[in-house]
Order: C-alpha cells, then structure tokens, then sequence
C-alpha cells in the first residue's frame, strides 16, 4: 500500500501525523473485500463463490465500505508508524495509544487523508547542570542514637507471656484488639472494622491514638471510646473530628525485657563478643545509612536546581501512568483490588481524587527529573561496558557472600532483569558525573532521627 505522511508537532508533547492513502489502493482493498465475500457468503438463487458483485453491494450496502475503512486505517497507521525510517523520536509512547482524528468517510474516487494523533516524549534542552551550589546538613552519630537502636534490639529479644486474667492493661503491654468506627445510631462504619490489631500500649502505633483510652481495660472487655481530635492531628482525615470508636480487646501480653549487655550482644549474633562489638557495628550501620541518605538528597538537590532551568512539556498520558502505578502500589500497601481503593478512601470521608491530585506535583518531579537524567545519559554518552558488568557481578557476590557465577548466571538469564540493572549503573554514572560537577556545602547540624524522618525541609 503506498501511503504519503505529514508529521506536525503540537502542544503538550503531541503528534499529529496526517496520513494519504491514494484511491487505487482504496479501490484494490475494497475489491479484495468484495472477493472474499462472494468466496464464503450464501445468498438464495445463486451458487457459493457465483454471487454477482452488485448483488453482493445491495445485499451488504455500506457495510462493506465501513469494513474496509476499517481495515485501510489499522493497515496504515501500522505500516506508518513501524515503518523503520520513521523519526524514532516521533514514536508514541508506550502509554499512549494513537487516536483517529474525527470520522474519516471512504469515497472510493478520492485519496482518503485522515490524521492521527498521540503523545510523545517531550524533547530536552538541558539547562544548567554545572557550576551549581547546594546545601546538605551535618549529622552525626550520638550516643542517644546508639542507644535507641539498642532498645529495639532489646524489645526484638523480649520474652512475651500472657497476663492474668484480671490483669488490667498498662503502658507497655502488648494488645490484640477489634475495633471499627461507629455511626451516630452506634452501628459499626462498614469499611472501618479490623480485626487482630497488635500493638504496644503507650507506642500511638494505631491510627486512632487510643492508648491512653484503653488503660485499665481487662482482656474480654469491649469499650466504647469517644475521642476528639486537635486540627493539626497528624491523620487529616481526622484532624478536627469527633469519633466513636469501639474496641474489644482479645489478648493482653507483657514483656519481659533482657538487660542490656554482653549476653545480649551475643544473643544477636555470635559474631559479637561484647556489647561495645555490637554498639561499633551499630554506629557502623546507621553511618552507612546518613550517607545514602545525605548522598540521596544531594541529588534531589542539584536535579531540583536544574529542573529550575529545564523547563519540561511532560505528556499527559505519561503522568497518567505513573500516577496508576503510584496508585497501584498504594492498593497493593493496602492488600486490596485497585478498582476498590476509590470506595474505600471515600467510606473513611476521604477523597479519591485528592488523593490523585496530592500525588500529582511528586510524579511530575519525578518525571521531570528522569528525562533529564536519560538526557545527561545520551548527551554524555554514558554507557556500560562488559569489563564493568563482570565488575558489577563480582561486587554483588562479595556482598551477598554468593559465588560469581550464580550472579552472572540470574540476570543473564533474563534480559530485562540485566537491563534494569544496567539502567541503575548508568543512574549511579550519572549521579557521580553531577557531584564531581558541582560543589555540595554543608549545613547546619541535624540529628539523625530528623534525617530519618525528614524534619528540615529546607536541607532535605
């Protein structure tokens, strides 16, 4: 089929590829149509495969031109768009499915022109990435770190047994409750309800913050709790509302803490002699850990500056996606169907679409920040090579303590699972090209567990 195309660039990273298909093919495939039909069709007073053309035209009128409209535009827009000489950077994305413009008409006289459209990746003008300044905090490892740390080892290595039956529960104990929301007639709130629900008493590891309501309740107790709730409550679906809440509680345990020294040490890990050998290893581990995520914000950092002067058309389709995916996760988090999260979210008086439009500016970023890595990746030619695969693999197996061969084996096996580990080589590359280019400061102190939890928003 010969097929002329214009391709024109609109707003918003679209394309718009206006196609011709010249009459004489318009004619052969209808004729071929026709065939086809006068092969297999039966029509009373006339022999299988005998049925005149004009027949067949009145008995199927025109049906057959829609059907073979249909099959001129599948075999073109096919043929346009896989055609190897087409501009690979005017390729539609993955996530975008090329759409018929309007309601072309086959007139079997004429050139049928009609137009697609989709949506591209948007092009990058880098902007500045070099010669930049940002700043990232100072933190340091304190002994109330260390000992933090040292009490969730001690609480991981609790003895935990049952208490009396009359016992009454206190802060510290471990408790398993029921408990749903309850409406203004005292019916539970469907959705609300959960069942099995463990956690220390005096922790607030609940949504509701009900600790301090609970004390002195007895195992086998229901209580109905009624609880208001500041405006700045850390759960905004919350904050400001009055509810009640009615817990059952099932089981009462208590802990029965280990000391903590050598023997606790060495109940770790028989590595550890002595309870100075895991507080070094301690110190150790959440070092590590502040340069990951100092070295994580630094990035963030200098992408956030160049983005500032890397101004980005990002396609709709492609935020769409990601915003499903994010989605997607935030369901599978929940253990539930993604078709259900809309309901759900609006039973506990939330909003879906909140929830869209509050992850939306991230996606963005996000999005904008990828391309202009995968732009620094192809302006820079970065790439990686087989000596530094083997380097990777080698690497991998002293970590893991695995030989080389079982981990060149894995992702040789499998070539998208050695290309996203090539992508996260070339990401490392990158993220080494802009420190080397670019001068980090440091800033004021900030303590280890405000690094954690993102507490300086001006330094993370």
């Amino acid at each position: 089929m010969t097929i002329s195309k214009e391709i024109s660039r609109l707003e918003h990273s679209a394309i718009q590829v206006t196609i011709t298909v010249g009459k004489e093919d318009l004619n052969a495939e209808y004729d071929q149509l026709v065939a086809d039909y006068r092969k297999t069709l039966q029509i009373p007073g006339f022999r299988k495969g005998k049925v005149p053309k004009t027949v067949l035209e009145r008995k199927l009128g025109d049906g057959l031109k829609a059907e073979t409209l249909s099959r001129i535009l599948e075999r073109a827009v096919t043929q346009v768009l896989e055609d190897p000489s087409f501009p690979e950077a005017d390729r539609p994305l993955s996530c975008s499915t090329p759409e018929i413009q309007g309601e072309p008409k086959l007139d079997l006289g004429t050139d049928l022109v009609f137009s697609v459209f989709y949506e591209v990746l948007p092009p990058v003008s880098l902007g500045t990435w070099q010669g930049l300044v940002v700043e990232v905090p100072q933190v340091q490892i304190t002994d109330d770190d260390i000992n933090r740390e040292l009490e969730i080892i001690q609480d991981r290595n609790a003895i935990i047994f049952d208490r009396a039956d009359e016992a009454e529960a206190a802060a510290g104990d471990m408790v398993t409750i029921q408990y749903s929301e309850l409406s203004d007639t005292g019916e539970p709130v469907p959705g609300t309800e959960r069942q099995d629900f463990e956690f220390t008493l005096g922790s607030r590891h609940n949504r509701y913050h009900i600790d301090d309501e609970m004390l002195g309740m007895k195992r086998g107790e229901t209580r109905d709790i009624e609880k208001t709730y500041p405006e700045d409550f850390y759960d905004t679906e919350l904050a400001g509302k009055t509810l009640k809440i009615r817990v059952s509680l099932t089981a009462l345990k208590e802990k029965d803490l280990p000391e903590i020294n050598d023997d606790l040490a060495q109940d770790v890990d028989e590595k550890y002699r002595t309870l100075e050998d895991l507080k070094a290893s301690i110190r150790s581990s959440l070092m590590e850990d502040v340069d990951r995520r100092l070295q994580a914000s630094k990035i963030d950092k200098l992408l956030e500056k160049i983005r500032e002067t890397t101004p980005m058309d990002l396609p709709e389709s492609l935020i769409r996606f990601e915003l499903e995916r994010r989605l997607q996760n935030v369901a599978r988090n929940m253990q539930l169907p993604l078709e259900e999260l809309p309901n759900l979210i609006e039973r506990k008086n939330g909003s879906f679409s909140a929830l869209v439009e509050a992850l939306r500016p991230e996606v963005m970023r996000e999005l904008h920040s990828r391309l202009i890595i995968d732009a620094l990746m192809k302006d820079r030619g970065i790439a990686i090579s087989d000596e530094e695969m083997e380097q990777e693999y080698a690497h991998m197996a002293a970590q893991t303590e695995t030989p080389v061969e079982e981990i060149r084996s894995y992702y040789e096996a499998q070539k998208e699972r050695k290309d996203l580990l090539m992508e996260a080589m070339k990401d490392r590359k990158v993220h080494a090209l802009l420190l080397a280019e670019n001068t980090i400061t440091t800033g004021k102190p900030l303590s280890y567990l405000d690094l954690v939890e993102h507490k300086d928003s001006n330094t993370l």
